[in-house]
């Protein structure tokens, strides 16, 4: 059984016309398994990330057509609550997804939703700021973090939920060196752990992560041997 499969995705924005953005995608990815999609710009990357996260139709309207399956369940028959605990998503602006005045407050937004036990959260804050090395930074204002930090706080507040999928839309684009190889390693590290993950990535030097690469162009999707 794949942990993330979307069979047969066909996407088109209403404000387009009705054009189609994705034709009959099929992608998958196994437990433990690092898959990269790469594309030149504006093909619909980020908009299949979506609809493998189930962001797409839920919170953005448009004509979608397909199944996604998480570890064989329909994504459409599942409560948020069950895909957040499912599905992480990280984002190439982590502005887009830092929302409280402190890293701490961030972190803990998550787990809260879930409902978890205050000794539990607090675990898993500390476990997620330690994957990203940035334990000493539990108490700081995430405003007075740099491009970096900020989104290796954004990945560690995806990881506090814990996720079994995650989905990576271009992660890398606007790190610094020692955040790359931070955000490198939590990779290799999910990827021990069993995690399944779905990376948007053009860049040849994070090549070496993947299992398998995927090539969006002309709205459909085919592998490719790296």
């Amino acid at each position: 059984m794949n942990a993330l499969e979307g069979r047969q995705i066909s996407f088109s924005y209403p404000r387009h016309g009705g054009q189609a953005l994705l034709t009959n995608v099929n992608v998958y990815v196994r437990r433990g398994e690092c898959v990269i999609l790469r594309g030149p710009s504006g093909v619909g990357k980020s908009t299949l990330c979506h609809i493998l996260a189930g962001i797409i139709p839920r919170s953005i309207s448009g004509q979608v057509s397909g199944e996604v399956f998480f570890f064989g369940e329909n994504l459409r028959f599942l409560s948020l609550a069950r895909v957040a605990e499912t599905v992480g998503v990280l984002f190439q602006n982590p502005d887009s997804q830092l929302f409280f005045p402190t890293v701490e407050d961030e972190l803990a937004f998550g787990p809260e939703n879930l409902c978890l036990p205050r000794p539990e959260m607090d675990k898993r804050i500390n476990e997620a700021l330690a994957m990203v090395h940035m334990e000493e930074y539990r108490l700081v204002e995430t405003e007075t973090l740099s491009l970096g930090e900020r989104q290796r706080i954004a990945l560690a507040a995806v990881l506090s939920l814990q996720p079994r999928i995650l989905i990576l839309d271009e992660a890398f684009s606007q790190l610094d060196s020692q955040s790359v190889s931070v955000v490198r390693d939590t990779i290799r590290a999910q990827k021990e752990l069993g995690r399944a993950i779905f990376m948007v990535e053009n860049s040849e030097e994070h090549v070496d992560l993947a299992d398998r690469i995927y090539e969006l162009q002309d709205g459909q999707v085919r592998e490719v041997i790296s």
